[in-house]
Order: C-alpha cells, then sequence, then structure tokens
C-alpha cells in the first residue's frame, strides 16, 4: 500500500516539475486575462478601421460586406444546390428546404478530393474541375433536368459588391491557383460550366465557410447572428448594423460581414504576443507575413507550432535526454489531429507515447507528460486567442443594439472545435469571462457550411421572391411625371368649374369665397380674441396688436374636445365651445370685456358674408348633429346667449387655411396662398374678383377657400387610387367624400399603412404571416408614427421599438419594409399636394399675364412640420410642375389662430375706414 502511495506521489510530483518545466520555457505563450482584454480592444479597433472608407485600405482585418442581409425565417422551401470549395475536400450538395409549418432540410452529398497539382495549379483548369465534379454529381443524383439554384461556399478573401459576385483578394491555406487573384471566381465558374451543355445551374450566392455555418445554425436558431469557424484555417462573420458599413451604400437593415480575423497582427499589431516560435513557422509557410493570427490559432498550424517547440526543447536538452529523430526535423510531421489525441483526458498520456514513438523518438513518462503539457498550452492559447477576437464581436454586437445585456447564439463549425476533446470548453469559459454581459449560446453546425450556402440561397430566393411582391405593392404609390402633371391639369380644370355659376354646384372643389378682401397692412391695433376649432384640440387665443411696428403678443389655451362631443348634438359641442372660451376669459381676468372675436372654423362653409357661415358638411371626424346646413356663427351667438356671461363681437368667421395664409402675408407681403397639411389638407388663394361669378362686383381680390379635399369625388382620380385606398375610404366616417384629403392627410395616411401592412402580412410578407390583434384595430397606426419611422435619424432598432409598442414583433427586414411602406404612402401624399398646388400658383401667374411669377405660400399643419420629407418633396414637385413660378414656403409660426384675429383685426379697420368714408 505505501509503494502504490510512493508512487502517486512520485508520478504527481514528475508531473508538477515537467509542467513547470514546459511553463518557463513557453511563458510568452501564457495569456493573461489582463492581455486577453488588451488583445480584444485592439481587435475592436481594427474592426473599426476595416468597416471605415478611408481607414480600410490600410486595415489587416479586411471587414468584408457579404452582401447578405437576411438569416432563414422559416418560410424558405425548394430545390438548391450547393458547392463547398476551401478544404481539404470539395464537397458537392443538393438540398431540399420544405417549410410544412415546421423547419426541415433533407441532403444529399458526395465528397471530392482536392488534387495538390488541381489546387496549385491553373485557376482554369481547378475551376472546370469543380464544374466536371458538380456534373457528375447531378448526373448521379438524376438532377440534369432541372433548373436549380447554386449557393459557392468560398472559403478564401473576397471583396464582393454583390450577393453572386467576388473578386478574391488572395488564397489562404494550401490553395495557390494561378490567375484567379484579382477576378470574380462566380464569373470563372459560371465559364466552366458553360462546357456543360446540359448543366441548367445559376450561381445565386457566392458566401464564405464562415457566413455559410452562420447562417446553417440560423435555420435552426434565429437568435444565431454570428458565425465563427475553427478548423484548418480560422474566421469569423457576424451581423453588423448597415448604418457603420462605409463600404456600402445605404443605411437600412443589416449585412453580414465576414472580418477574416486570420489576418489580424499582420500590420505588427501583435508583435507583443507572438514567439520565436511563430516567426519561424511563418517564414516556413507559403504566405510569410500573412495571416498572422490564424497561425496562432487554426488546425493547419497547431501540430507545425508543437514540432517547432519540441525540436527546441529536445536542442536544449530539457526532452528526449537531447536526443532528436530525424521526423522530428520534418515541417507537418506533427498534425492537429495529434495534438487533440495527446491531450485525451484519460489516454491522452498513452497517445502521446504512440505518437512519439511513431516519430522515432524514446520518451520517457516526464517526456510524455511535458509533450502533453505543451500541446495544452498552444491549443489553450489558440482558444484564448480566438476568445479575445469573439469577444470583440459579442461586445460591438450588443453596443449597436444599445443593451445593457446581450442574449445571442454563436453558429460553431471546424475540425479543431470539433474533435479537440478540450477547445470548446477552453473557448466557452473564457468568452464568458471576457464578456460576463453577453449570455452567449454556441452551437454547432451539424451539416457545416455547406448547407449554409444553400441556406443563404434559399434565403436569396425568398427574399427576391417577396422583394418582388413588396416593390409590386410599392409600385402602385409610385406616381410617374406624366401622371402628376396629369393631377396639376385635372385640378386646374377643377378650380375653374368651382368658380364658375353653371358648373359650381357639379364641382368636387368647392372654391368657396370668405369674404376676406385684403391683407394686413401694418397699420392693424388693439386687442382681439380667436377661436380656433378644427381637430382634436380646441384653442382660445387673445392677440394684442400694437400698430406700425408689426408687434404681436399672444396668449392662448388649448382645451380637449371629447369624442363625445365631436359627435353628439350641434348644441352640445357650442356650449362647450363657450364654456372654454368663459374658461380662457376667467383665467385672463377679462370676464366682462366685450372684445371683437375672429373664429377658426376649419371645415367647408358657404360664406355669404365675412361673419357668416354655413357648414357645407363635417369633415375630420366631427359628426355633431343639427349643425350642417347651419350658419355657425349664429350658432356661436345662440350657446353665447344660453350662457348668459358675456357678450362677444363677432366679426369674422374664417377657415384655419385662410389664417395661416393672413399670419404669413402679416410678416411678408408677397403671400397669397395658405397651404395646411395636417390632421386635413386644403389650400386657398386670393383670386381675381372677375373670376369669382359668385360674388358681385369685379374689382380687386377676394381669398378663396378652395375646399380641394373633395377633388376626386366624381372619379377623376380613380386612376391612381389602390384598394388601400379604397379600403380606408369605406372605412370612414364619410365614405366617397374628400377623396383627395384621404391620400394626402395626417388624418389618413397611417390608416393607409396599416392597411398595406395588413395585405403584406397575410401574404407572408411581413411579420412572420402572424397578424396581431393591434394591428387589426383602425386608427392604431397614427400618422405620427410615419413621421418617427422615416426620421434618418432613427436607425432600424429603434424603428422596431416603435412597431413593438404597436404589438408587432418585427425582424429587422420588416422593419426595413414598413419603413418602405410608410415612404411611399408618404412621398405619394407630398407629390400630390405639390401637384394641386402648382395647379394654384401657374393660375395665378396666368391671370396676372406673368411670364414669371414671385409669390409666397404660407404653410401649416403636423405633417408639413413634423415629417422628415414630406415640406421637401412637396416643395420639389412643385418646382417640377410650375417651373415659372418661382415659389417661397413660409411656416407660420403661430397657426391659424393668429390668422383669425388679424382678420378681424382686418375687418375692423376697413368698417372703420367705411364709416369714415
Amino acid at each position: 500500500m505505501f509503494a502504490v502511495h510512493l508512487m502517486a506521489f512520485y508520478f504527481t510530483k514528475l508531473k508538477e516539475d515537467q509542467i513547470k518545466k514546459v511553463d518557463r520555457f513557453l511563458y510568452h505563450m501564457r495569456l493573461s486575462d489582463e492581455t486577453l482584454l488588451d488583445i480584444m480592444a485592439r481587435f475592436q479597433a481594427e474592426m473599426q478601421k476595416g468597416l471605415g472608407k478611408d481607414t480600410n485600405p490600410t486595415a489587416s482585418v479586411k471587414m468584408l460586406p457579404t452582401f447578405v442581409r437576411a438569416i432563414p425565417d422559416g418560410s424558405e422551401n425548394g430545390e438548391f444546390l450547393s458547392l463547398d470549395l476551401g478544404g481539404s475536400k470539395f464537397r458537392v450538395l443538393k438540398v431540399q428546404v420544405s417549410e410544412e409549418g415546421k423547419r426541415n432540410v433533407q441532403m444529399e452529398s458526395q465528397f471530392y478530393p482536392t488534387p495538390n497539382e488541381i489546387i496549385r495549379g491553373n485557376g482554369t483548369e481547378l475551376f472546370e474541375y469543380v464544374a466536371d465534379c458538380l456534373a457528375d454529381f447531378m448526373k448521379t443524383k438524376d438532377l440534369m433536368q432541372k433548373k436549380l439554384p447554386l449557393g459557392l461556399t468560398f472559403s478564401f478573401p473576397c471583396k464582393q459588391t454583390k450577393l453572386e459576385e467576388g473578386v478574391l483578394l488572395s488564397w489562404t491555406k494550401k490553395f495557390k491557383a494561378r490567375g484567379v487573384q484579382g477576378t470574380d471566381v462566380v464569373s470563372s465558374l459560371t465559364n466552366a460550366m458553360r462546357k456543360h451543355k446540359d448543366l441548367d445551374v445559376d450561381i445565386l450566392a457566392l458566401v464564405n465557410d464562415t457566413v455559410g455555418t452562420m447562417m446553417t445554425c440560423a435555420y435552426d436558431d434565429p437568435y444565431c447572428e454570428v458565425g465563427v469557424i475553427i478548423g484548418t484555417g480560422t474566421n469569423a462573420c457576424y451581423m453588423e448594423d448597415m448604418s457603420n458599413i462605409e463600404l456600402v451604400e445605404g443605411d437600412e437593415g443589416r449585412m453580414c460581414i465576414n472580418t477574416e480575423w486570420g489576418a489580424f497582427g499582420d500590420d505588427g499589431a501583435l508583435e507583443d504576443i507572438r514567439t520565436e516560435f511563430d516567426q519561424e513557422l511563418d517564414l516556413g509557410s507559403l504566405n510569410p507575413g500573412k495571416q498572422l493570427f490564424e497561425k496562432m490559432i487554426s488546425g493547419l498550424y497547431l501540430g507545425e507550432l508543437v514540432r517547432l517547440i519540441l525540436l527546441k526543447m529536445a536542442k536544449a536538452g530539457l526532452l528526449f535526454g537531447g536526443k532528436k529523430s530525424s521526423a522530428l526535423h520534418i515541417k507537418g510531421k506533427i498534425e492537429t489531429r495529434h495534438v487533440a489525441a495527446m491531450e485525451k483526458y484519460k489516454e491522452g498520456l498513452a497517445n502521446t507515447r504512440e505518437i512519439l514513438t511513431d516519430l522515432g523518438l524514446e520518451p520517457s513518462e516526464a517526456d510524455c507528460i511535458a509533450v502533453q503539457h505543451v500541446c495544452t498550452i498552444v491549443s489553450f492559447r489558440s482558444a484564448n486567442l480566438c476568445a479575445a477576437a469573439l469577444a470583440a464581436i459579442l461586445t460591438r454586437l450588443r453596443e449597436n443594439k444599445k443593451l445593457v445585456r446581450l442574449h445571442t447564439t454563436v453558429g460553431m463549425d471546424g475540425t479543431l472545435y470539433k474533435i479537440h476533446p478540450q477547445y470548446p470548453k477552453r473557448l466557452h469559459k473564457v468568452v464568458r469571462k471576457l464578456v460576463p454581459n453577453c449570455d452567449v449560446r454556441f452551437l454547432l453546425s451539424e451539416s457545416g457550411s455547406t448547407k449554409g450556402a444553400a441556406m443563404v440561397t434559399a434565403v436569396a430566393s425568398r427574399v427576391q421572391a417577396q422583394r418582388k411582391q413588396i416593390d409590386k405593392v410599392l409600385a402602385l404609390f409610385r406616381l410617374t411625371q406624366e401622371q402628376l402633371v396629369g393631377i396639376r391639369d385635372k385640378m386646374r380644370v377643377e378650380l375653374e368649374y368651382g368658380l364658375k355659376r353653371d358648373t359650381h354646384p357639379l364641382a368636387t372643389v368647392k372654391m368657396l369665397p370668405t369674404y376676406v378682401c385684403g391683407m394686413p397692412d401694418g397699420t392693424e391695433k388693439g386687442k382681439f380674441l380667436a377661436l380656433d376649432l378644427g381637430g382634436t384640440n380646441f384653442r382660445v387665443l387673445l392677440m394684442k396688436i400694437r400698430s406700425g411696428r408689426r408687434s404681436v403678443r399672444m396668449y392662448n389655451k388649448i382645451f380637449a374636445i371629447p369624442l363625445e362631443i365631436m359627435q353628439g348634438t350641434g348644441e352640445e359641442l357650442f356650449d362647450h365651445i363657450v364654456q372654454c372660451i368663459a374658461d380662457f376669459l376667467d383665467y385672463m381676468g377679462l370676464k366682462g370685456a366685450q372684445l371683437p372675436l375672429g373664429f377658426t372654423f376649419s371645415f367647408p362653409c358657404r360664406q355669404a358674408s365675412i361673419d357668416k357661415g354655413t357648414l357645407i358638411e363635417w369633415t375630420k371626424g366631427f359628426k355633431a348633429t343639427d349643425c350642417e346646413g347651419e350658419d355657425v356663427v349664429d350658432m356661436l351667438r345662440e350657446a353665447i346667449k344660453r350662457r348668459n356671461e358675456f357678450d362677444l363681437d363677432i366679426v369674422a368667421v374664417v377657415n384655419d387655411t385662410v389664417g395661416t395664409m393672413m399670419t404669413c402675408g402679416y410678416e411678408d407681403r408677397n403671400c397669397e396662398v395658405g397651404l395646411i397639411a395636417g390632421t386635413g389638407s386644403n389650400m386657398c388663394y386670393m383670386e381675381e374678383m372677375r373670376n369669382i361669378e359668385l360674388v358681385e362686383g369685379d374689382e380687386g381680390k377676394m381669398c378663396i377657400n378652395t375646399e380641394w379635399g373633395g377633388f376626386g369625388d366624381n372619379g377623376c382620380l380613380d386612376d391612381i387610387r389602390t384598394q388601400y385606398d379604397k379600403e380606408v375610404d369605406e372605412g370612414s366616417l364619410n365614405p366617397g367624400k374628400q377623396r383627395y384629403e384621404k391620400m394626402t392627410s395626417g388624418m389618413y395616411l397611417g390608416e393607409i399603412v396599416r392597411q398595406i401592412l395588413i395585405d403584406l402580412t397575410k401574404q407572408g410578407l411581413l411579420f412572420r404571416g402572424q397578424i396581431s390583434e393591434r394591428l387589426r384595430t383602425r386608427g392604431i397606426f397614427e400618422t405620427k408614427f410615419l413621421s418617427q419611422i422615416e426620421s434618418d435619424r432613427l436607425a432600424l432598432l429603434q424603428v422596431r421599438k416603435i412597431l413593438q409598442q404597436l404589438g408587432l414583433d418585427s425582424t429587422c427586414e420588416d422593419s426595413i419594409v414598413v419603413k418602405e411602406v410608410c415612404g411611399a404612402v408618404s412621398r405619394r401624399a407630398a407629390e400630390l399636394c405639390g401637384a394641386g398646388l402648382a395647379a394654384i400658383v401657374e393660375k395665378r401667374r396666368e391671370d396676372q399675364g406673368f411670364e414669371h411669377l414671385k409669390i409666397t405660400v404660407g404653410v401649416d399643419g403636423t405633417l408639413y412640420k413634423l415629417h422628415p420629407h414630406f415640406s421637401r418633396i412637396l416643395q420639389e414637385t412643385v418646382k417640377e410642375l410650375a417651373p415659372r413660378c418661382d415659389v417661397t414656403f413660409m411656416l407660420s409660426e403661430d397657426g391659424s389662430g393668429k390668422g383669425a384675429a388679424l382678420i378681424t383685426a382686418v375687418a375692423k379697420r376697413l368698417q372703420q375706414a367705411r364709416r369714415e368714408n
């Protein structure tokens, strides 16, 4: 028993001594946590350099865009071919992907050898050999009659400008075929395939093996957004935000970046980490000075590193009693499979003895322990370096998503990772230590990168088909120049119809006289009260005007109009308005004051004078009974009488559009047009009295409230109305009415978008085909969401958050499509508004007989003010459709309420002038 304990002690002591000896000799190969964090930071800096347009040319980590923009979503189906060229064997694969409610993949494959004379010979012969193998596979599998899409896994650094194209930057591993570097490998293979007349194959995707690995794993786990290969070579890829990739146009969505991390350190960034053995190995390699990170990590080199270390230790008398065998001098005699075998848990020492004996050495027990520890240090360093670079990628993903904690999956492949008994465990442990704020799942790619190439091809096919369907929908909202000219001309015809006595009753654009005949001249003065009713909020304002200096001071208060009041009785509505006025006068300390009042009433009214306005019809969601056909000024006076607390002098009833024009006209005398692009849409302008047949007199001008929201109610816009416009119209409070407004105003744009999203989801093009209850709810997609989603400053992540608020669980790709839909709907709205406005400014130019007209348009409305692109598109459209008009757009700062007060002030001034005359 004592002897057994003595032997165990001796062996433990021997092991400790050997391990210490090796540790001292390989001190530089043991990397501390501090060093690994430093390497991680260096790699992060290199990634940033590789992504930058200006810094990429000098970056060692090339960060190559792959043009893979989407991962599998489970709806892929069909038959696909895949080729895998890049390792010790070449593989052809047929993949059958079927949906059937669950992810299902069937594969048939065949391996072909890659002889040295082929991979180091002539490039043309290499691709002809690949084409011959593909033809052989298709004949064997009876696929010659089928036209199939193909994905090519090509495991070498390529510069891609699209998914199906790639220029080889440099060969790595053992490949050295001549005449391929700097050429497009897809073209080379396509040309080689042409020699087989019976081969009908389309190369849809060129994929790096690492990307293939990520895509294979992503098919099983949608959270997979990183791929790592640790095999013959090593590399990693991950999904990067497009906004960070300066090498590719566009900011939307994400794209897989092939890091080509094997070249990390080629610029000297890792010189303090590299040892004499790394330098010796590099000098004897096919590509000295290149792929230095890979040479410290991958399976092609680990065995050789171990051999060089053992040779040096033997020469120093630290191993084998100082004896060396001839085999130990031969490059490549120790392979990575030997390293893996020597590190096996129980049989490792026995394997070590056998491998060393095969090399012609006579190892002692101590030698075997030392050699085993050399293997451990070399492979542990490899895992440590990989972990540091992977931790940098995971940190970047977490920061891109602005998350405190990242949950993600890393797809893994490669012979070293698969066959080495300790490697995965070591890698996982170090990664988790370096990024404690990342929860990482490591998923082994069962079918390798070849299946991944088929998955990329399947996704490309799906995306291509979906893109066609989405484009078909979006095309309905694209207006040609010819269509816009037609809309401008139709609007012009409708304007003329509305002005003429005979055609006015049938006109859709009502062209209502407002009896506002003058613009402010700066002599107005006094205190004026203004009311502003036109949406869900009601405003009461007090305006103090001091004459001469155009100085205006305003005080206002906003009151809500509840839905039950909007859609109750007329009496309830006007009583509520008077209650709000009373609260405001009380608040301002003006309870008994008798003030002149202007009433901005933003609904179609027929006026017989400036202080009389008969409501034609409610719009914008108002439905109060007993109001249509009644004079709203009388209704307001009646409500004031019922209250019996104060008396007001109602001088003018005006439309909000007229108020906007007056507000801007106070600042700019060229302002003769008012435009509202907000909840509703409308336009007014100063018309020559001689053209207004509905009002007596030919002298001077009068403001016309066009009420252009009804344009198209006679069917003249049916050629551009879509099924979605019809659905919105049918579900509105006033079907068949205000058709132009329903295509251009804030109240309806979100609803059009919602209808499109429902249709695309039904077609399986969005939200995984799942229509949420929230999406079924009318009005849920407010126009403010369009403005937010289309903001250039908003990253897709924030778009996804907005959609999540709406109960829509969107992928990155969904978010891009939603943004496109919003863009198409709002662009059409701005162009339609622009075409209508072009008709009016052109009319003003012709009426005045000018070759060129300089005119200002006063604008108000949330859509114009808050939408990131609406105003620009509208202005560009006007410029194109009215080239002889120099139009200035002036934002109405204080809205239509101030305009009502100004109209009241002008009316009072004109009354005074008439009295004096």
